[in-house]
């Protein structure tokens, strides 16, 4: 195992103490939610090297006294006996430190959209989409994750050609990342008279949710010009300057509003306006951004990609990228056994993250 530097760890429990006593002497309000969060972080890490460290301590202890010939003879074969057992825990409680020791993605407490997608099979392809949103929906129900549909284009045998859901809850995007690809099933379809199994593939992407689009707009941002609102046959004998064009400097966009008699409901108008083109163009972004990164997850949708494949006449759930296969296909889709390969796939990437921290 590793050497685990204890200035480091040394470092770490001092932090987490200072915190704690900082948050229990009172702080002003700005600072307790950073703080709270900071300790909430740092609690598991500091469990870790306390337990790594007792259990060290002890085994230093045992070891003393099996080696030391004060120690009588019944005491020493204890000594022994306890040992393997105590460092067979000290190897676990290692493994487990350095793993909170690693680099968080920050996006795995967030929630999730999760969009699904027929791929080949035409509507066989749709049924699967649907089965696997399903599956989806009923683990999210399991954990007390909640679904909401963001939008659903049916298919024409039933099931979805494409189905996008938000995906809320702590840890939602830990648990779920690892669904992005291309799943592939094996089944006879309904409407077979032969019995033939068909092959057909669905996409999986899973995108962390955005963070909500600020819509506070920076007064220095903007250019406010008043002008003399215009009208017709010069119906307003006192013409005011109550016109109102507003430049959103960093955006370009241009928003006049005359409507009014008042200069000040004019601006107001043209804020509200401002503010929701502001916040399309956001969303337009992040759609953009969304559809990049689906574009690097699922690929082209091709059969060679999958990830999963689903066969329904063995029974079986195979997931590729950890030669890992479930006899168990009905709990599977139930989303009563996804856990048994989710872990295994989580674990299968922190094993990946310890292997290139021990690298570098």
């Amino acid at each position: 195992m590793a050497m685990l530097p204890a200035e480091k760890l040394d470092l770490i429990l001092r932090r987490y103490e200072e915190i704690g006593h900082r948050l229990s002497e009172g702080v002003e309000s700005s600072l307790f939610s950073t703080l709270s969060r900071e300790l909430a972080d740092l609690e598991p890490v500091a469990q870790a090297i306390r337990t790594f460290r007792a259990l060290d301590l002890e085994i230093a202890d045992l070891e003393k006294l099996a080696t030391d010939p004060q120690t009588d003879a019944e005491m020493r074969a204890l000594a022994d006996e306890e040992l393997p057992d105590l460092r067979g825990r000290l190897e676990k409680a290692g493994h487990d430190l350095r793993l909170s020791l690693l680099p968080r993605d920050v996006a795995d407490e967030k929630g999730a959209i999760l969009e699904i997608r027929a791929g080949t099979g035409g509507d066989e392809a749709a049924l699967f989409a649907g089965d696997l949103f399903r599956m989806y929906q009923r683990y999210a129900e399991r954990r007390g994750w909640t679904m909401e549909l963001i939008s659903a284009s049916e298919g024409t045998a039933g099931g979805f050609k494409e189905i996008i859901a938000h995906v809320r809850g702590k840890g939602v995007f830990a648990r779920l990342k690892f669904e992005s690809g291309t799943h592939r099933v094996q089944r006879v379809p309904a409407t077979e008279t032969q019995g033939r199994i068909h092959t057909s593939a669905a996409t999986v992407a899973v995108l962390p949710e955005a963070e909500e689009v600020d819509l506070a707009i920076n007064e220095a941002d903007l250019r406010i010009d008043t002008l003399r609102s215009g009208g017709a046959g010069g119906q307003h004998v006192n013409k005011t300057e109550s016109a109102i064009r507003i430049t959103h400097i960093p955006s370009g966009l241009v928003v006049m509003m005359q409507e009014e008699r008042s200069q000040h409901r004019n601006k107001a108008k043209a804020m509200d306006i401002l503010r929701s083109r502001l916040f399309d163009m956001e969303r337009q972004k992040l759609a953009d951004a969304r559809a990049a990164d689906r574009k690097s997850q699922v690929g082209s949708g091709d059969r060679s990609e999958r990830i999963r494949t689903y066969n329904f006449p063995q029974g079986r759930v195979s997931d590729h990228r950890i030669n890992l296969t479930l006899y168990k296909i009905d709990k599977v889709m139930e989303g009563e056994a996804l856990d048994e390969i989710l872990d295994p796939l989580i674990a299968d990437h922190q094993a990946q993250l310890l292997a290139e921290s021990e690298e570098g």
